[in-house]
């Protein structure tokens, strides 16, 4: 038997996307059920830089202080090693913020303290192991989604649907919205490595050499790694075996020669398919798509769960009053697409420049790579990292929280999540 809610926006994908603007909609007295079809946010190998354009929403809501009293790690410069040589290319800590660096945080914590934010707020409503499958269509508007549940199915009717379930996103499928193909020419191996003590004074966030991309995040305890390839080449590299990617990755970055041995098979590394694309229409009448499911980006600059969540503070503050009239408009969903569109098409062109121009080159080169004159120049000179950090740290047209804090909290008050 199928039962049936009501609530004025349901939000399918509980990634950063959607939990925040649950939470700002919820924070600003709209009923909003954000669903998860996951039963936990424990999964690995996800975007784990929250950056300060991020950070700085987390200070207009109160909660900065709190968040940062969780474990994580901050991240003031960007670093790498080119070949043998040490360059820094941005510089955080004179961004106008109030946080002024990016903060390594797994992202399974940034989406657990936003459920529990949420929490708060008795309009705010988070399912679990809940998945949108189907639209619900009434008079050419899309008025709720069947949902899959562990206990049998659910139409859930809304006022609004927004699909936030990323990158190969259900909602966006079913609702038949254009996508256009901007293409990306790698793919990402993700992995994790021993953190041991003493490396810190040796690891560079990107290391470069001999035609190989490796990336490391501080997780604490262990290094979160990404090891960039042509696309499609993953059969190929399994093919030359286990032992000669753990010597590639040694090659790449010497002090990990002895802990190289944790990757045990190949089930200890997981492909990301890269792809880099856009909705053409954003939205259709009784339905909107923001974050990955609007324009999935490349992991480059680690920028893809910042720009969505600017796209949940963009939404949140220009259909939080229409929610509170009745049914938003095509012409107020329209005003978050036209929104946020420049700012995206800028990040994904600059995004599509970096593969094209740096890291194709780069996984094509025979021998030594040499440090590129840009990054030369950045290196030489201190003032110029503030460049490439403010577009990194703080985007195009970052966003500011203006939904008001309409209900009272649960809790009487501003306590400790």
């Amino acid at each position: 038997m199928t039962v049936a809610m009501e609530t004025k926006c349901c939000i399918a994908g509980g990634g950063p996307a959607g939990m925040m603007l649950g939470v700002l909609l919820a924070r600003a007295g709209i009923p909003v059920v954000v669903l998860e079809k996951h039963a936990d946010f424990l999964r690995d190998f996800r975007g784990d830089t929250v950056h300060p354009s991020t950070l700085e929403v987390m200070y207009e809501l109160g909660v900065l202080d709190e968040f940062l009293a969780r474990p994580h790690s901050e991240l003031r410069e960007a670093r790498g090693m080119i070949g043998d040589e040490r360059v820094t290319i941005a510089d955080f800590t004179h961004l106008p913020v109030h946080a002024p660096f990016i903060a390594m945080v797994p992202q399974w914590d940034f989406l657990d303290f936003l459920a529990q934010f949420g929490r708060r707020y008795p309009t705010f409503e988070l399912l679990m192991r809940a998945e949108a499958y189907e639209l619900i269509e009434r008079d050419a508007r899309i008025c709720g989604v069947r949902v899959a549940m562990p206990d049998g199915a659910m139409d859930l009717y809304a006022d609004l649907v927004v699909g936030a379930d990323g990158r190969t996103s259900t909602v966006r499928d079913l609702a038949r919205l254009p996508v256009t193909e901007l293409g990306a020419p790698i793919d990402v191996l993700w992995m994790r490595l021993p953190k041991h003590p003493g490396d810190d004074r040796m690891a560079a966030l990107g290391n470069v050499r001999s035609g190989r991309v490796f990336v490391m995040l501080d997780r604490g305890e262990y290094w979160q790694c990404a090891y960039v390839i042509p696309k499609g080449g993953y059969e190929e590299l399994r093919q030359r075996g286990l032992d000669a990617f753990r010597a590639s990755i040694a090659d790449v970055v010497p002090f990990l020669a002895d802990r190289v041995s944790a990757i045990t098979s190949w089930s200890d590394v997981k492909l990301l398919t890269v792809r880099i694309d856009r909705l053409r229409q954003w939205h259709r009448p009784g339905l909107l798509c923001i974050g990955d499911a609007a324009h999935a980006m490349s992991p480059i600059g680690g920028v893809g769960i910042n720009l969505a969540i600017q796209d949940a503070v963009a939404a949140a503050n220009l259909l939080y009053e229409p929610l509170q009239r009745g049914i938003p408009t095509a012409a107020e969903l329209q005003a978050v697409q036209r929104r946020r569109e420049l700012p995206t098409r800028i990040t994904q062109r600059m995004q599509v420049i970096v593969q094209n121009a740096v890291l194709v080159r780069t996984l094509q080169a025979k021998g030594p790579v040499k440090v590129p004159r840009a990054v030369r120049f950045l290196n030489r000179y201190p003032l110029l990292r503030r460049i490439p950090a403010r577009l990194v740290g703080m985007g195009f047209r970052p966003e500011h929280v203006r939904t008001p804090e309409y209900e009272p909290r649960r809790n009487g008050g501003h306590g400790a999540l």
